[in-house]
């Protein structure tokens, strides 16, 4: 076992101190022993994060893929590196060896190279959670090409909007993708995208659903014509360490999407880091991810932090619902899953479900549970841990963004203790710090303010691209020489942080700062609610008033809705005080989310201010047409 994976409470103090006292000696000693160089770097890191400018691992050679496949081939290439568990229970799942995923990652990238690309183009995927998909981020990787995955569940316009941003020459799609009892008609949606995008050259299309489409003669290929013709062996693209590895998009406060960049060397050291330590992976274990690789998450904790330590990694093209309610369960009994990693949205939506889907079910070959996306909340979490864990399985609640590229702040499974609804303690080498309303650090170890990190760790992203000023605003210019999460924390006389929520949900209602997270988690103490999401509107005397939307469990009587928004009140009030109580309670049969499972709550928000004409586009969410149904019943004065 490596000495930088910690194996005790002591290892880890150990570890942070090290990792904060000298940094650089710390990244580049855990560097140099971890990973294979084409050239060693002659400087560890150099930034200024006033700029910002960020380098780590400074004149490095290497390609992401030598560490993520080649290197495993002598000692493991016979086992498995991806289990692709499709859509459909009845069709067989696949095992994909080291040795395989060496084959098809060449052919792959020979594929793209007979497409005309090269290192520094930018290659759009949007892709089914099929094998192809792994290939095709792999092979972009391989080539040295810029890889920007687009979640197969996006508009066209959503499509368009991110080819364009990124000025892609390739796409690389499917004629559809599964999921559920649906098919999503994913080379269609790109026909559509593509009327509205001039920089797209050539169309590489995988058959998966047998759907009809249109190929346009003299641009779109078939991925099995071209891949039959491909040569299996392509030699890696020797990178820079700071050259782009990935374009990723996430959602920004005006609109329009971010791309952040993220570089070779850096994501590739953090992730395998991160990804050791928070889940303590052992050689042979089964790990699961369930997110898609559109989102951070997948391209993270699927792909590249699970294949660089030489794991067995699950791919699952379908949904949680799909047969029915249990199907998250057959797969961990199916394919006897060591480690599983979930949103606290899928948690809640199986925990409203009966208890018959998980009893069907052995899990006992669980050993660690994980959290992803959102904080978890109190409710959710211990039905995750009774019902899922048995009580036996540390439960990681793992805080991250797109923008860290790695996880931050958890436990680490049965090493440092988990706290119901805390993230816990910082990675060795995250300095986060809380900071007050004046841009002052507060130093006081019991404390609540806005979550800063305020010195770069590798695998943290370094502009958006094509607009780093945009970046400069975004991050770094609220809290000078920081950078700024967005999210709001509490930290504890321990060291424990707590998240908040997004500092843009923080309601100030009479003079008081109020995480609606806090108030959420409250709300959904009630034995009748499965969800609930709460936002400000303004209020003619506190400045701000508070507005839930309340999401029950089954159907509910009309009648007796006046007693639940009582009980509701009661219980915030009594959690966390009278100030926090909602002026307004709706109830709803869903609210908006992204494809991703995350609330919009700026939508929510919008509807509750009653500005109807400023909900933006809502064609992107997992179910739009929850939107008109909250603004029908809305609750005005």
């Amino acid at each position: 076992m490596s000495r930088f994976i910690a194996q005790s409470k002591m290892q880890y103090d150990g570890l942070y101190q090290e990792s904060i006292k000298n940094p650089e000696k710390f990244w580049s000693d855990f560097a140099e022993k971890e990973f294979i160089w084409q050239k060693k770097w002659y400087k560890a890191l150099d930034f200024d994060l006033r700029k910002p400018s960020i380098k780590w691992f400074e004149g490095a050679k290497l390609n992401i893929t030598e560490n993520c496949i080649d290197r495993h081939l002598d000692t493991i290439g016979d086992q498995t590196a991806i289990i692709f568990e499709p859509n459909n229970p009845d069709e067989d799942s696949q095992h994909i060896s080291y040795r395989d995923l060496a084959v098809n990652v060449n052919k792959t990238a020979n594929m793209l190279k007979a497409l005309d690309a090269k290192k520094g183009d930018r290659i759009c995927i949007y892709m089914p959670m099929t094998p192809e998909l792994a290939y095709t981020v792999l092979a972009c990787a391989r080539i040295g090409a810029i890889h920007s995955v687009v979640f197969a569940g996006f508009s066209s316009k959503s499509l368009s909007d991110r080819i364009e941003d990124a000025q892609c020459s390739i796409l690389v799609t499917a004629d559809g993708g599964f999921r559920g009892q649906k098919i999503t008609p994913l080379k269609e949606i790109a026909d559509q995208a593509l009327k509205n995008s001039n920089c797209i050259d050539r169309v590489l299309v995988l058959k998966r659903t047998g759907t009809d489409i249109t190929m346009q003669e003299g641009r779109d290929v078939w991925w099995h014509e071209e891949f039959e013709k491909a040569h299996d062996e392509c030699p890696a693209e020797i990178m820079g360490a700071e050259d782009m590895l990935f374009i990723l998009y996430t959602s920004g406060s005006t609109g329009k999407p971010k791309g952040m960049v993220h570089t070779c060397a850096g994501y590739m050291v953090y992730t395998n880091f991160s990804f050791r330590n928070v889940f303590q992976y052992q050689q042979g274990d089964v790990y699961w991810c369930t997110a898609d690789i559109g989102w951070i998450t997948g391209h993270s904790y699927i792909l590249y932090g699970p294949l660089s330590a030489g794991a067995t990694t699950l791919m699952f093209e379908g949904v949680p619902s799909y047969p029915d309610m249990g199907r998250f369960w057959n797969i961990v009994e199916k394919h006897q899953v060591n480690i599983f990693y979930t949103a606290p949205t899928a948690i809640r939506a199986l925990a409203s479900c009966d208890l018959s889907f998980v009893n069907s079910y052995d899990l006992s070959s669980l050993k660690t549970l994980g959290t992803v996306g959102e904080p978890i909340n109190l409710e959710a979490w211990q039905w995750y841990d009774e019902h899922i864990g048995k009580k036996e399985c540390p439960i990681v609640d793992t805080w991250w963004q797109t923008e860290t590229g790695g996880i931050m702040i958890s436990s680490i499974a049965g090493i440092t203790e988990d706290i119901p609804t805390f993230a816990t303690l910082p990675l060795p080498g995250i300095q986060p710090c809380l900071m007050d309303d004046l841009g002052n650090e507060i130093s006081e170890k019991k404390s609540e303010g806005k979550l800063c990190i305020k010195f770069p760790w590798p695998s943290m992203a370094r502009t958006i691209y094509g607009d780093h000023q945009r970046f400069k605003e975004t991050y770094y210019n609220a809290f000078e020489g920081n950078y700024f999460t967005g999210d709001g924390a509490k930290r504890d006389e321990n060291g424990n942080y707590r998240i908040t929520g997004r500092v843009d949900d923080i309601v100030i209602v009479s003079g008081h700062n109020l995480g609606t997270a806090e108030i959420e988690n409250a709300i959904n103490e009630h034995l009748k609610v499965a969800e609930s999401a709460v936002v400000g509107y303004l209020h003619p005397i506190k400045g701000n008033a508070i507005y839930a939307y309340v999401t029950l469990r089954g159907a509910f009587d009309v009648s007796t809705i006046p007693n639940l928004q009582k009980e509701i009140n009661e219980l915030v009030s009594s959690t966390i005080g009278p100030i926090s109580k909602p002026d307004k309670i709706q109830f709803t049969n869903g609210l908006p989310k992204t494809r991703s499972g995350k609330i919009m709550r700026r939508i929510l928000r919008k509807i509750a201010e009653n500005e109807l004409d400023k909900l933006g586009d809502t064609s992107t969410l997992l179910n739009p047409e929850c939107v008109q149904e909250i603004i029908d019943g809305r609750l005005t004065d």
